[in-house]
């Protein structure tokens, strides 16, 4: 059983998760974005049975259960950071706590073609995939261990994908991690002086500027950061304040799909299938609405290290001005 265990300097949880030691991929040395050689890979039709049974699927409805006919797969994860199964069992060890490793871990196996990369997609497979993960959300937050739900996608073995087979994970957790607490309370605090949503104050800002805009559309957004950590970082917004994601409907995810599209078919062109991880911040789930959050994705490319500086520090060097990112993309003939 994996544990959970607090800082009790800076109060933030650790997986103590050995368990994931025993990944096949932790011992096969692979090329960049790579599977190893003469091994099946376990997210491509006809290998389900490598797979946890789905808990999700968008398929053909003449196809079975876990077999092939599906567009979008939701599976456990096989080597899971955190298990469903069990209780919490919080416990006070002198000035430590910890827990036990409750959550859930899940595969979002998003095309059943191989080589198909995100960028490649067709609109409604982002919107099918947009959905899959607000299905998930909704019906995870019935499970009352859970305080917080985190949506991610690895692109790239510099990115932490171990499968090339495009995915992405979520991952439900009995605490609410300390970055989104920080920006919970960075949040908060804005609206407690100005009364204004601090993300729709970007929002407003950036439209006027149009020097950091990306790419948008009717109902979304997408910027580079004023303070991007990261060269050619971006950020996806919808323009009407919303802080949980799950409460968003079917015409916005329409226009979610194109904004995710031309900003990643941006990001393939300029920089030549970039390694990335995108993230979905959103709000608690036990914080259904609220005046001052305001969900987003972020998307952040992994063409610099992270060293000894910014890890003792906190401070990013980021060489790209945001400015000159977003033009460039901007002015990018697709």
């Amino acid at each position: 059983m994996p544990e959970l265990r607090k800082d009790p300097i800076t109060g933030r949880w650790v997986i103590i998760s050995s368990e994931r030691a025993k990944r096949p991929t932790d011992f096969v040395p692979q090329a960049q974005g790579s599977h190893p050689q003469n091994v099946p890979c376990p997210l491509c039709p006809g290998n389900e049975s490598m797979t946890p049974s789905e808990v999700l699927c968008y398929r053909d409805p003449t196809s079975n259960p876990d077999s092939p006919g599906w567009n979008l797969r939701v599976v456990p994860n096989k080597y899971p950071a955190l298990r469903i199964e069990g209780n919490i069992d919080r416990e006070g060890i002198g000035l430590y706590d910890k827990m036990n490793g409750i959550g859930a871990h899940e595969v979002i196996i998003e095309t059943p073609n191989h080589n198909e990369q995100f960028s490649q997609f067709a609109e409604r497979r982002i919107e099918d995939l947009l959905w899959a993960f607000r299905d998930r959300i909704l019906d995870l937050r019935k499970d009352t261990r859970f305080r917080y739900i985190l949506i991610f996608k690895n692109h790239g073995r510099a990115a932490g994908a171990s499968l090339e087979h495009s995915h992405s994970q979520l991952i439900a957790l009995p605490v609410v991690p300390k970055t989104v607490i920080e920006e919970l309370k960075g949040s908060q605090e804005y609206f407690n002086y100005k009364e204004r949503c601090v993300y729709c104050d970007i929002i407003h800002q950036d439209i006027k500027e149009r020097s950091r805009v990306v790419a948008e559309n009717p109902d979304f957004l997408a910027i580079a950061p004023f303070a991007s950590r990261f060269p050619f970082e971006t950020w996806v917004l919808p323009k009407a304040h919303s802080s949980n994601y799950e409460n968003s409907q079917k015409n916005e995810f329409i226009f979610l799909a194109k904004i995710f599209k031309e900003s990643m078919m941006r990001l393939d062109r300029a920089l030549n299938n970039p390694p990335f991880n995108f993230i979905l911040h959103t709000s608690p789930l036990i914080d259904r609405s609220n005046p001052y959050y305001h969900w987003h994705f972020e998307i952040t490319t992994r063409l610099t290290a992270v060293a000894g500086f910014e890890r003792g520090s906190g401070f990013y060097i980021n060489p790209t001005q945001p400015e000159d990112a977003a033009k460039y993309l901007r002015e990018l003939k697709l």
